[in-house]
C-alpha cells in the first residue's frame, strides 16, 4: 500500500479494536458520502412499505366497501406476489446491466403511478390488477438497495448499513397506521392512495440529483473511496444468467430467503386483520395504531441491532460468514416466542411476542443479505439477489394462498400459522450453513 493510502485509511483502521463510539467516529472520519447514499435507499424503502402496508391497514374498510371475502383479500395479495416475483428477477438483472441509478428511478416512478391507480379501483379484480403492477415495479427496491450497499460499504459496515436501510420497512409500516386514519377521516380511502403516490415524486427528485456510484460521485473524498474499495477482489468475467444459476451461492441464498421472507409479508398483510379480529380494535391511532407502532419500532431496533452484532464479531476477528451465521442462529432462537401470540387473551402479551419475533426477523434479514453480499462478486450482486427475491416472492404467493385457506377452514384461527413460523428459520439456517460459500469465488466463463 502506498503511504498516502495508508494515512487516508488510518482513522478507520485505528479504531478496529475500539468501542462502538470509536468505531462510529473512525467510520465518519474517512468521509460521509456513503451515508448520504444510504439515506436515499432508506427513504426509498420507507416509501416502498408505506405503499405496501396501506392495504393491510385499510382492509376492513375496503372489505366492507367492496364485499371482499378472506379469499378475495388473499387473491389480491397473491397477484402482488406474482408481479413481485417477475419484477425481482427481471429488475435484478437489469440493475447489473444498465446501472442502479436509472433502473431504480424508473421503477419508483412506475410504482408511484401504480399506487395512485388504486384510488380508481372499484372491485377486488381492480385491486388485483393494481397490486400486480405495484409488485412488478416495487421489486426493484431491494436489489437496488443491496447493490448500493455492496458498492458503497466495506464488509465490516455492510450489516449495519443493511440494517439501517431495511429499517425503512418498519418505519413505513409504522407511519402508515399513524397517518392513514387522519387521511381516511378527512378525504377517504381514494385520497390516501393519491397522497402516497405524491410522496414518490418527492423522492425521485432527490435520487435523480444526488445518487452516483462511488467512482463517479463528484464530491466523494479520496480517503472514503479508498476505504470503500480497500478489499481486493479478483477480476471477474461477465457471465450469462444461466451460469449464475449454476453457482452454489445463488441457491444457498435463494432457498433460505424463500423460506423466511414470506414471514414478514404475513405480518404486513395479516397482522392488522388479526389484531382487529382477536382484540376488536378499530382503525384509529389509539386502538390499531399504537400496537402496530410498538411492533415496528421494535423491528427497527432489531434491524439495526442485528447488523451491529455481526459487525462487532467481525471487528473481533471472526470471519464474516461465520459472524453472520452465528448471529442468525441467535435471532432464530428469539423468534420461538411468537407461538404465544395466537393463543393469548391479552393484547399486550401478543404485541410483546410479535414485537420480539419481528425484531429478530429484521435482524436475521440484515445478516442474510450481508452474507450474500460477502460471497457474491459485486458485478452480479443484483442478479443473484433478484433471483433469490423471485424465489421468495413465489414463496409469498403460496403463503398468501395457504394463509387464506387455513383461515377459511379454521374460521380465522391463527394458531397454526404462528406455530409454523419459527421452524422456517431453523430450516433456512441449516441450509445456509452447508451451502453458503466461505469466500468470493473466482468466476470463469
Amino acid at each position: 500500500m502506498i503511504p498516502s493510502q495508508t494515512s487516508r485509511m488510518a482513522p478507520a483502521m485505528s479504531t478496529a479494536t475500539g468501542g462502538i463510539g470509536d468505531k462510529i467516529r473512525g467510520a465518519m472520519a474517512v468521509g460521509k458520502t456513503r451515508w448520504g447514499m444510504l439515506a436515499l435507499v432508506f427513504f426509498a424503502t420507507t416509501l416502498n412499505y408505506i405503499d405496501r402496508a396501506a392495504l393491510g391497514v385499510m382492509q376492513p374498510i375496503l372489505a366492507k366497501e367492496m364485499s371482499w371475502t378472506a379469499m378475495d383479500y388473499a387473491n389480491i395479495n397473491f397477484w402482488f406476489q406474482v408481479g413481485y416475483a417477475i419484477g425481482f428477477v427481471l429488475q435484478g438483472r437489469l440493475i447489473d446491466r444498465v446501472g442502479v441509478k436509472r433502473v431504480f428511478f424508473c421503477a419508483v416512478l412506475l410504482w408511484s403511478l401504480a399506487t395512485g391507480a388504486h384510488g380508481l379501483a372499484t372491485s377486488a379484480v381492480g385491486f388485483m390488477v393494481c397490486r400486480f403492477i405495484l409488485g412488478l415495479t416495487e421489486a426493484a427496491n431491494y436489489p437496488a438497495c443491496v447493490k448500493t450497499t455492496r458498492l458503497w460499504f466495506p464488509a465490516g459496515e455492510r450489516a449495519v448499513a443493511t440494517g439501517i436501510f431495511n429499517a425503512g420497512t418498519n418505519v413505513g409500516a409504522m407511519f402508515t397506521p399513524m397517518l392513514l386514519p387522519l387521511i381516511l377521516h378527512v378525504w377517504g380511502w381514494q385520497a390516501a392512495f393519491l397522497c402516497m403516490s405524491a410522496l414518490g415524486g418527492i423522492w425521485l427528485l432527490f435520487w435523480g440529483l444526488k445518487y452516483f456510484n462511488p467512482e463517479d460521485h463528484p464530491s466523494v473524498k479520496q480517503s472514503e473511496l479508498d476505504y470503500i474499495q480497500k478489499e481486493v477482489e479478483p477480476e471477474q468475467a461477465r457471465v450469462p444468467f444461466t451460469r449464475i444459476l449454476r453457482m452454489r451461492g445463488t441457491w444457498a441464498f435463494a432457498i433460505a430467503y424463500a423460506l423466511t421472507a414470506p414471514v414478514f409479508w404475513f405480518y404486513l398483510y395479516w397482522l392488522p386483520p388479526f389484531l382487529n379480529q382477536q382484540y376488536n380494535l378499530g382503525i384509529n391511532v389509539t386502538q390499531m395504531g399504537i400496537p402496530l407502532i410498538i411492533i415496528y419500532v421494535t423491528a427497527d431496533f432489531g434491524s439495526v441491532g442485528g447488523g451491529i452484532l455481526s459487525s462487532f464479531l467481525i471487528g473481533r476477528g471472526m470471519n464474516s460468514i461465520k459472524a453472520r451465521l452465528l448471529s442468525m442462529f441467535l435471532f432464530a432462537c428469539c423468534i420461538i416466542g411468537v407461538i404465544m401470540a395466537a393463543g393469548s387473551a391479552n393484547l399486550w402479551v401478543a404485541v410483546a411476542a410479535i414485537s420480539l419475533a419481528i425484531g429478530a426477523h429484521q435482524a436475521w434479514t440484515a445478516n442474510i443479505w450481508s452474507l450474500v453480499m460477502d460471497y457474491t462478486p459485486k458485478h452480479m450482486m443484483s442478479t443473484v439477489f433478484g433471483f433469490g427475491g423471485m424465489c421468495a416472492a413465489i414463496g409469498g404467493m403460496f403463503m398468501t394462498q395457504i394463509v387464506g385457506h387455513i383461515l377459511t377452514v379454521t374460521s380465522n384461527n391463527y394458531t397454526v400459522l404462528f406455530t409454523l413460523i419459527p421452524a422456517m428459520y431453523f430450516i433456512a439456517l441449516t441450509w445456509m450453513y452447508f451451502m453458503a460459500p466461505r469466500k468470493i469465488p473466482t468466476i470463469t466463463e
